[in-house]
């Protein structure tokens, strides 16, 4: 389940009306006007409508009407609108894929919850208002208190852990003026204890502030100690000649194949040009044939020897018909010379024809051998071509070159006088802190608040005068001894919230409370140590779902805990069971203000683990503290 988008119109606490799209991870949601948004509220009002107008309650101030609406993005993969005009009627509707419209599901306020819950992922309402909605007054400590009364250890050999435990008796009904002292003097006791419990708490406070400013400063050094770190770890892996089994050649070879290629196209480019000049010039001999197979040749000297037999044998002035044989045998004369010149012609073709084919091969062949040994070694390095094989095999040279430069780029900035400080100053800042957990571990670390220390010692000092004044002055010089045994009076203890969460996060995944609390003690554990730096050692949840948190080795009722400590073993148990449910079924998370009940200096510990949250589920954190903006994927302003 993903929420996709929240529309609102004259809605309580949103400045504005508007359609606001909302991305999955981690989402701030920052109130444009003086307030706080009702996020959890509006979303349950319109996802478990009772039908009769109740979320008419959400009704900007002076409307009369108003309208909000969400969409999601459900678990069967469809795309879902909510709408409803508050105090009226509502729908719900689905997108329908082929249209890309959406269409009415129902208008019934129940059969909407009912698709809410198997189509789209939706819990019931009871799990979704207390454990996917977070509000600040969900918190133990603002809810009503049991009548139920705790029991208080005093005396001389009062323990830390008791002192952990908040004594709110009220003691000015105590009769016994002997036990109100001496619980005066233990309640003066640990007040100077949390008076200087409270000291070394600011100094650590202020400690922890310095030393971030400072961390801000030096996060430049290490984020060149990790480059440098990330550089080297490269350069080792980096492949070479010698690695591969390869010639150590090998990388010149690569890089001069290109220009080996070039060379080679532009040889038989000329070789073709000359080839295409010589028309028609074989390759090889051309057969010429014989003049003595030419019938004119032959009838040519056929003609002078008839010619020149009747000059023979003839007398007078017939004899002069021989002088017909020169023609004829200077016609034969020039066809034999043609034949001549014609085997010439034959020869010189013949030899230029072989000379370009010789000349082809040649290229061919020297190219052959040059590139081998580049064509195996792409083979053996894996590459596809020989500017992939040089670029792997000069990545060595160049991942050095940048080892050597971010060397020097570190030693510049840890010699630079501002860093040297810095550091200095950082290690003495972070002695002092260390001392400073020291002695609030010696002092223990547990203790109540300083304010409601000092009220209850004014009520016990005015239990004491009214007792005095009413009580005859006998029984004030000498009260019994079995009375001043008797102790402080019982204080009043605060619900443990753990069992209720438990029984509705065990129904939703569909196992029972002992099997729950034993998978999600550990993780709560480890929130609760998260927001009370190490204070607690761990939670304890027993089979009934009941909570105890682990200090200096025992176990304390979390109704018996100081009640800012409550607020935050509550609030990691629930945490906890959400980032158990949502590794298996994706449901909203909705926070108000939830800086309200952490110290100022934690807000960056709550957004990391609201960020954490976000891994496994939407998170919608309706806040105005800016410190948050750089962990969310997304801001809106509403």
């Amino acid at each position: 389940m993903l929420v996709l988008e929240l529309a609102v119109q004259a809605v309580r606490g949103f400045a504005q009306a508007g359609r606001f799209t909302l991305k999955p991870g981690y989402v701030l949601v920052r109130p444009k006007a003086p307030g706080s948004v009702p996020l959890c509220g509006l979303v349950s009002s319109l996802c478990f409508s009772d039908g009769r107008g109740g979320d008419s309650v959400y009704l900007a101030p002076g409307q009369k009407a108003g309208k909000a609406a969400l969409s999601f993005l459900g678990n069967d993969l469809g795309t879902y609108l909510l709408t409803r005009d508050l105090g009226g009627a509502g729908a719900l509707h689905k997108l329908n894929s082929a249209t890309r419209k959406y269409e009415v599901v129902t208008e019934d306020a129940t059969e909407a919850a009912g698709v809410l819950r198997s189509s789209v992922g939706l819990p019931p309402k009871a799990a979704f208002d207390q454990i996917f909605c977070f509000t600040p007054s969900q918190l133990p400590t603002q809810r009503p208190k049991s009548k139920k009364a705790a029991p208080v250890a005093s005396g001389p050999s009062q323990s830390k852990l008791a002192m952990a435990i908040p004594a709110q008796a009220e003691v000015a009904a105590a009769t016994d003026v002997a036990a109100a002292e001496a619980r005066l003097v233990e309640l003066e006791r640990e007040l100077g204890l949390t008076q200087e419990v409270d000291k070394l708490q600011f100094r650590h406070d202020g400690l922890g502030s310095q030393l971030f400013e400072l961390e801000g400063k030096l996060k430049g050094g290490d984020g060149l100690k990790a480059a440098l770190r990330e550089a080297e770890a490269a350069f080792a892996k980096a492949p070479t000649a010698e690695s591969l089994g390869l010639s150590a050649d090998i990388l010149a070879r690569a890089e001069r194949f290109q220009h080996l290629a070039i060379r080679r196209d532009d040889a038989l480019a000329r070789i073709e040009s000359e080839r295409a000049s010589a028309e028609g010039v074989p390759d090889g001999p051309v057969y010429v044939e014989p003049v003595w197979r030419d019938v004119r040749f032959l009838g040519g000297l056929a003609g002078g020897a008839i010619f020149l037999s009747l000059g023979v044998l003839l007398e007078g002035t017939l004899r002069y018909a021989a002088l017909f044989e020169i023609p004829a045998f200077g016609f034969s004369a020039l066809l034999a010379l043609k034949y001549v010149d014609d085997l010439q012609a034959s020869g010189q073709a013949s030899k230029k024809g072989g000379g370009l084919a010789v000349r082809e091969k040649k290229v061919r062949d020297e190219f052959e051998r040059e590139s081998r040994p580049v064509r195996e070694a792409m083979k053996v390095a894996q590459v596809e071509s020989p500017a992939d094989l040089a670029e792997l095999l000069g990545r060595k040279a160049l991942l050095g070159q940048k080892v050597d430069e971010l060397k020097a780029e570190l030693e510049q900035f840890a010699a630079d006088p501002e860093y040297a400080q810095a550091s200095a100053r950082h290690q003495a800042l972070k002695a002092e802190q260390d001392e400073v957990n020291r002695l609030l571990l010696e002092k223990g670390g547990y203790l109540r608040d300083l304010r409601e220390v000092e009220r209850e010692i004014a009520r016990t000092r005015e239990a004491i005068a009214k007792a005095r004044a009413a009580a005859p002055a006998r029984e004030v010089a000498a009260p019994a001894p079995a009375a001043a045994a008797e102790g402080p009076a019982p204080v009043e203890a605060f619900d443990d919230p753990v069992p209720q969460v438990l029984s509705l996060g065990a129904d939703l995944l569909t196992t029972d409370v002992a099997t729950l609390g034993a998978t999600l003690k550990e993780r709560a554990g480890q929130f609760l140590a998260a927001f009370t730096e190490g204070r607690f050692a761990g939670v304890e949840l027993d089979r009934a779902g009941k909570a105890f948190a682990q200090v200096d080795g025992q176990r304390v009722p979390a109704g018996a805990l100081p009640g800012k400590d409550l607020d935050l073993l509550y609030l990691s148990v629930r945490m906890a069971l959400v980032e158990r449910y949502c590794t298996r079924f994706k449901v909203p998370l909705f926070v108000e203000e939830l800086l309200a009940v952490v110290d100022p200096y934690k807000v960056g510990l709550v957004g990391r683990l609201l960020k954490h949250l976000s891994t496994v589920t939407q998170v919608l954190h309706v806040t105005s503290n800016p410190a948050l903006d750089p962990m969310a994927d997304q801001t809106v302003t509403v």
